[in-house]
């Protein structure tokens, strides 16, 4: 064995050492290729899952507005609604004060006659009770009272002379104005 077989056998065994190592990182390349491929294909899931739950949450988000476009057209709605409502209920009001203005006008004369008649058929009975027991003979009853009428026949009764004034005359003619 002289120096150049020497020097071809370590070449070859470098060699072939030199081929192992390149074996080897083709293997591990390999397999790093597929675990990529692997992830690829997995991140291509997710995304594709992840981009359908998100066109469905848009979806929804569509189907949202939607429905608030439908409720504020409502809303506007009921909000005009409500001003005509509100412009009905306001002329429905003057046209109440009217009659009721009307009516209370006519109800307050009547119930002042009625009060006004009451008093002046008091007053008359009253005066006529008087005239009746002073022609009274004396020691006896008139024949035109009857001992239940209510009518004592005790005395003469004095005469009704004074006049019905207002409340705010009396004040005023008490404060000496």
């Amino acid at each position: 064995m002289n120096a150049g077989q020497l020097a071809a056998l370590i070449a070859a065994g470098f060699f072939a050492v030199l081929v192992c190592v390149a074996i080897y990182v083709l293997i591990r390349l390999a397999r790093l290729m597929s675990a990529a491929t692997g992830m690829v294909t997995q991140y291509r899931d997710r995304a594709d899952q992840l981009i359908e739950q998100a066109q469905a949450a848009v979806d929804r988000t569509n189907e949202q507005l939607i429905r608030t476009d439908a409720i504020t057209a409502s809303m506007d709605q009921v909000t005009a609604n409500m001003a005509e409502l509100s412009g009905h209920v306001s002329a429905l009001a003057g046209l109440a004060r009217g009659v009721s203005a009307a009516a209370s006008a006519p109800l307050s004369g009547l119930s002042a006659l009625v009060f006004g008649l009451r008093r002046a058929v008091v007053i008359r009975r009253s005066l006529a009770a008087v005239a009746a027991a002073d022609s009274r003979p004396p020691g006896g009853r008139p024949a035109d009272i009857r001992p239940d009428s209510g009518l004592q026949a005790a005395g003469p009764r004095p005469a009704i002379t004074a006049t019905v004034t207002s409340a705010g005359s009396r004040r005023a003619r008490a404060a000496g104005r």
